[in-house]
């Protein structure tokens, strides 16, 4: 603990007497402990088990610990905050440091986290890891995704195979496509495709399970999604993806911030006044991004609502340029985002032609 006099004042400043630099492995882990000094006092490889962690970290309480963020991230930081440290989970892909050491190894990476946790803790661009409560249930919507993917990948095949001589199988939805395509196959692919029609039609079985049992978890654990769903466009799948991926919607003092936070704003790279257009950011959840840039084509299509996102959407579409309608729907995705947050954070009801209305 240090006094430092600022203005005339007397601040007091917590340092940790630990730094901790971790860097995991999947079966071994190496660790160096740091001292207020960046004196390296120990280090030595821990296996990755909560037993080995518990019993190293349980002799080092009140560390300031820094990782990487990965696979086992989530329930290690979970656990050593439990056991009474600081913990720093790192976001290698901002720190180059890291990413493009000359000299990357397993004792590097660790004395590299322990110094910049000493220095300066936003040197490491820190991440916040959900909840383990919401890492189980957002796994039930990524394992759906997995099937759908899955499902997407057959279709394909049969369809490329059939166009691979001369045919071509008639345009249906994903969900009903075994059954009307079963007939069209040619006799001299059917035993080749057939049993892939039988696995695209058992995969849309366990989609549909799974949809049943998201929209039981939505009315049962999150009915806040049911705000959010006011959205024509949005459904449970997109709502409960929102609220686990942000959790709490108090984390962003404005809706804005949202945008950025799942990487829905271009880069930038100025220089002078050279103000180049970038590509966006893609930080943050692209599990997330993706189901709201799906919405976003939703409400811009054929099926869309007349309403403000609609309209802000198709304003961007016919300025004409370059790639105008693929900006058009990152757009609106980016403008969805917010607006779901401002629903959620502030309880209103969704409506639909407000910008309109007050502008008329």
């Amino acid at each position: 603990m240090k006094n430092v006099t600022n203005s005339g004042h007397e601040v007091t400043v917590v340092v940790p007497v630990w730094m901790i630099g971790l860097d995991l492995g999947d079966k071994i882990s190496r660790v160096l402990v740091m001292d207020a000094n960046g004196k390296t006092v120990h280090e030595q490889s821990v296996r990755t088990t909560s037993s080995a962690l518990q019993g190293f970290f349980g002799r080092h309480p009140g560390a300031r610990v820094a990782l990487e963020v990965g696979t086992h991230s989530p329930w290690i930081s979970r656990l050593l905050e439990s056991l009474g440290c600081e913990v720093i989970v790192a976001n290698a892909r901002k720190v180059r440091l890291i990413s493009h050491n000359e000299r990357k190894n397993d004792r590097m990476d660790a004395e590299l986290l322990a110094r910049l946790a000493r220095v300066d803790p936003a040197l490491l661009y820190p991440i916040r890891h959900r909840g383990a409560t919401a890492q189980a249930d957002l796994a039930l919507l990524r394992a759906r995704d997995a099937l759908v993917r899955s499902r997407t990948r057959l279709i394909n095949h049969v369809r490329g195979a059939v166009k691979s001589l001369g045919e071509r199988l008639p345009g249906c939805s994903a969900p009903a496509f075994a059954r009307k395509v079963g007939e069209r196959l040619p006799k001299t692919l059917r035993p080749a495709l057939e049993p892939l029609l039988a696995e695209v039609a058992r995969l849309t079985a366990l989609i549909r399970a799974y949809d049943r049992r998201i929209e039981a978890l939505c009315a049962q654990s999150y009915p806040e999604t049911a705000r959010l769903r006011q959205v024509r466009g949005v459904g449970p799948l997109t709502a409960l993806a929102f609220v686990l991926t942000l959790e709490d919607p108090g984390r962003f003092p404005r809706s804005r911030k949202v945008g950025p936070y799942l990487g829905l704003v271009s880069r930038r790279h100025d220089s002078a006044d050279s103000r180049p257009q970038l590509r966006i950011s893609k930080a943050g959840d692209a599990f997330l991004r993706r189901l709201l840039v799906s919405c976003a084509q939703y409400i811009l299509g054929p099926f869309g609502m007349a309403c403000d996102l609609r309209l802000y959407g198709e304003a961007i579409a016919r300025n004409g340029g370059k790639n105008a309608k693929k900006r058009a729907v990152v757009a609106v995705a980016r403008k969805l985002a917010v607006l779901l947050h401002a629903l959620w954070r502030s309880g209103a009801d969704y409506e639909p032609d407000r910008a309109s209305a007050m502008a008329a």
